[in-house]
């Protein structure tokens, strides 16, 4: 097995001077992404030194081979839930009246329906929240995750990612999630959002 690292993604300054979610809380959030990449090269670099007779003890109780690729895609998803999460923070939260716009008023009946529905699922979640597009059925859903790797239904490709951990909100706003899903909504840099919509929607 060959195996090239990955490197940690950098993100537009903005995300440090955002309303309602301080710059601590984002510098402590990038520390717990770069161990997620860290962890996700750590396991892949354990993977490619497996010895024959690791191969030979795969088991479905336990066995490293199990462990490692068990743990591989939670850290997968940490590194992929962040990339997302960070690259479409630092905007205005205004939503032009573009193709974006157009499918959630389809999908959900109104903008302000569509943020009633992720907001509540938010405080649903225990991990993560994801707009993503249902290539089957052609529509937007908010998918709900109990954490990095677990939920996200097969044929969906996410656009917009909410993240809440604890760690995204707690020294800001204690267990008030409510309040900092409002202002995530105020920061989402919907240009962003729009783009990868678009470009999953013109290859599916």
């Amino acid at each position: 097995m060959i195996y090239s690292p990955i490197a940690q993604k950098q993100f537009d300054d903005a995300i440090f001077s955002m309303n309602g979610i301080s710059k601590k809380t984002v510098e402590e959030h990038l520390k717990l992404y770069q161990g997620y990449v860290n962890k996700y090269n750590e396991i892949n670099e354990k993977l490619t030194s497996l010895g024959d007779d690791e191969y030979g003890k795969a088991n479905q109780v336990f066995s490293t081979l199990r462990e490692l690729k068990v743990e591989l895609s939670f850290a997968w998803g940490g590194v992929i839930n962040h990339e997302i999460y960070f690259t479409h923070l630092g905007g205005d939260g205004n939503l032009a009246r573009k193709a974006l716009r157009t499918q959630i008023e389809k999908d959900f009946g109104s903008f302000e329906m569509y943020k009633k529905d992720l907001r509540a699922s938010g405080i649903a979640a225990r991990g993560w929240v994801w707009t993503a597009w249902n290539t089957r059925e052609k529509r937007l859903f908010n998918y709900i995750g109990d954490s990095q790797n677990t939920y996200l239904a097969w044929g969906v490709t996410p656009i917009l990612a909410l993240d809440t951990y604890e760690h995204a909100y707690f020294s800001d706003y204690g267990v008030n999630r409510g309040g900092y899903i409002d202002a995530f909504f105020e920061n989402v840099n919907w240009a962003i959002v729009e783009k990868s919509f678009e470009n999953i929607v013109s290859n599916t």
